[in-house]
């Protein structure tokens, strides 16, 4: 046994099978730390910036670090035309998008949802980023297939904060809008099945009961203006939450 043994720590912390174990404790000169209990160990994380505390080129991360080098070219090329990120920068901010996930995952188990929303809109730019500049399709599309998921993520950390605000109109506005936002990146045959759309589905149809006279008939006056705009589309939106609220 050495002073590095851990067991002390991960006895004092027992794993539980089946239960999601996520705390914040003090680290050094006080800094919260985020720790997830794993099988196997603790996870530890920064509560801001990059989850693992490291920094890329001098940058906070690996995204900050390829933007500024987009900027730098469009600055001596006057467009981002012709502009392609590495394949191993393409590594990195794969590898550096998973540990925000891991990190707002645990962040929305403890209901700390504004820092879910800046995980989750943080990573939405980087596959955005990816798409645009990767050089190759393995680049520009390994981590398209999450982009359902963090958009569900941050609509339900959006929503919550709107809920928690007594907001219960716009926590619905936000989730219609997450709900578009899926239409338009799944396919038509698998977004009734898609358990993202279920999801945010069902946490509407919690809400929207809730919502006071007044709400309905706001509700009941945007739906005539759709109408009247010919937005059939938002309509169906607006009748389907005022079914929920009758």
């Amino acid at each position: 046994m050495t002073q590095e043994d851990l067991s002390d720590i991960l006895q004092a912390w027992p794993h539980e099978p089946g239960r999601f174990l996520v705390r914040i404790v003090k680290g050094h000169a006080d800094r919260p730390q985020l720790q997830v209990r794993i099988d196997l160990g603790i996870l530890q994380m920064q509560m801001t910036g990059r989850p693992d505390g490291v920094t890329i080129r001098g940058f906070e991360s690996c995204l900050h670090a390829v933007q500024q080098d987009l900027a730098t070219y469009q600055e001596a090329h006057g467009s981002s035309r012709g502009f392609v990120i590495s394949t191993e920068d393409a590594r990195l901010l794969r590898e550096e998008a998973a540990q925000y996930f891991h990190r707002y995952v645990a962040l929305f188990h403890l209901g700390r949802f504004e820092d879910v929303a800046r995980d989750t809109r943080r990573n939405l730019v980087c596959i955005d980023f990816c798409q645009a500049y990767g050089s190759t399709d393995q680049d520009r599309f390994a981590l398209d297939p999450f982009r359902p998921q963090v958009i569900t993520m941050r609509t339900r950390a959006e929503a919550e904060l709107a809920v928690a605000s007594e907001q219960g109109s716009t926590a619905v506005q936000l989730i219609n809008h997450g709900l578009e936002e899926l239409e338009e990146i799944l396919p038509a045959e698998q977004y009734e099945q898609s358990n993202e759309v279920i999801l945010l589905r069902g946490m509407r149809d919690l809400l929207v009961p809730k919502l006071p006279s007044s709400q309905r008939a706001e509700l009941e006056d945007r739906l005539q203006r759709a109408l009247d705009a010919e937005n059939y589309e938002l309509a169906a939106i607006l009748r389907d939450e005022l079914r929920q609220m009758t």
